[in-house]
């Protein structure tokens, strides 16, 4: 099995360490990595797997692939791209899809008090995360996730099931086509990183636990950055005075 895998962060770094014993031949598209980011550029050299950090478009692809898989890309792949596998391409997106299509889905639904997140392996088609589903699970969300507890909660789970979704596209399972509805968010921090004056001590309490990320940035009040609830407060008192 020839397999091109777009990738990135630790999420791609965990889906090319399973490929390596599932398919073949290999081939990586990715993205330079900060200091903070696990680099799949870096994995790729140290497992002598060819790699490009260029877009990944049909005029350089290395090889006629079996599977593309997508795993945290930060690009779309074009029609020319699809058309040219042999099997279907597929997606992994951290929600339980049509809802929190594109950017930022598990951030958004800690900010919108969501009681359950998931994720959703689907083919890509022509639309943003709107092709058909192959597979889905729900998670709950604690009371103490952050943003990034949320993600490797998510993505740990979502990728122990690849074998299983690989096995799938290979026998020609057709998935199952999304419902109408859901939302979709653009790329982007919501609301800019800022705390909203007008919010509910609950409200800011969420939006503080879904900006920790480090070493991203936090959230931001006043020109401040905020950590915790109990600086939020003292800011706030601070005001007051």
């Amino acid at each position: 099995m020839k397999v091109v895998l777009c990738g990135y962060h630790w999420a791609g770094c965990h889906a090319l360490e399973q490929l390596l014993s599932l398919a073949s031949e290999i081939f990586v598209y990715t993205h330079d990595a900060p200091f903070h980011i696990p680099c799949l550029k870096a994995l790729c050299q140290q497992r002598a797997i060819r790699y490009s950090t260029e877009i990944i478009d049909s005029s350089n692809l290395p090889f006629t692939p079996d599977l593309i898989i997508s795993i945290y890309y930060r690009y779309l792949i074009n029609p020319g791209v699809l058309q040219s596998c042999r099997h279907k391409a597929i997606n992994l997106h951290p929600s339980l899809l049509p809802d929190y299509r594109g950017c930022s889905s598990l951030t958004w639904a800690l900010i919108n008090n969501e009681s359950e997140v998931g994720f959703s392996y689907h083919y890509i088609d022509n639309g943003i995360d709107t092709g058909n589903i192959l597979l889905q699970q729900a998670m709950p969300v604690f009371d103490w996730d952050t943003q990034g507890t949320l993600y490797y909660r998510v993505m740990f789970e979502a990728l122990k099931l690849l074998p299983e979704v690989i096995r799938l596209v290979l026998s020609d399972a057709q998935g199952t086509p999304q419902p109408s509805g859901g939302r979709y968010y653009r790329r982007g921090c919501p609301y800019n990183g800022e705390i909203q004056a007008d919010w509910s001590a609950a409200e800011v309490q969420r939006f503080i636990r879904a900006m920790t990320f480090p070493p991203y940035p936090p959230a931001r009040y006043g020109g401040e950055d905020i950590l915790t609830y109990s600086d939020f407060l003292a800011l706030k008192h601070k005001e007051a005075l």
